[in-house]
């Protein structure tokens, strides 16, 4: 039993303490210099009149969609359940 779980620690520590096989790139700047609000302190930003959370490009822009489309189907079903829960079914 102390065996194993001498081996099994071995793994975890092993397995945690790897290094990544791909260096990825810091992209903090980027997205920082992107999503900075509207001061005049930063002339390097870019105001392109979008909201904050379409800023992302295509990929929040299509998160956005979907995400309001299953709101309103959501809120349309609520509602039908509710009248249907009202106004229950007569029996024959």
């Amino acid at each position: 039993m102390f065996r194993q779980l001498v081996g099994l620690r071995q793994l975890s520590s092993r397995t945690v303490t790897s290094s990544a096989s791909r260096p990825m790139e810091n992209s903090v700047k980027q997205k920082q210099k992107l999503f900075q609000p509207d001061r005049p302190s930063f002339s390097e930003q870019e105001d392109n009149g979008l909201p904050v959370h379409l800023k992302g490009g295509t990929r929040d822009a299509l998160l956005y969609r979907v995400t309001m489309t299953l709101t309103v189907f959501g809120a349309a079903f609520v509602v039908y359940e509710l009248f249907s829960a009202a106004m229950p079914r007569k029996p024959h």
